[in-house]
């Protein structure tokens, strides 16, 4: 699946545009590389979001097209 579309199904960020340009402007890290919006996420991938000062560190653990919100919390834990 594409980075830009996990982090919109997963909700680690809200739309998929937001997280398209949030990749473009090189705020997001997959396995400590830099990646783009099109960079495939597979289950084990540690991603990082840079938002201002903050920064979240999370584990894929699951990939799914469709996510109902109470299921979100299996998709990734905090690092």
């Amino acid at each position: 699946m594409r980075l830009d579309k996990y982090l919109k199904v997963s909700r680690l960020i809200k739309r998929r545009t937001v997280a398209n340009e949030a990749c473009n402007a090189g705020r997001v890290l997959v396995n400590g590389k830099q990646a783009k919006a099109g960079t495939n996420v597979k289950v084990g991938d540690i991603i990082e979001i840079k938002f201002g000062n903050n920064t979240t560190k999370v584990e894929v653990l699951e990939v799914k097209e469709h996510v109902r919100k109470e299921e979100v919390s299996n998709m990734y834990k905090y690092l």
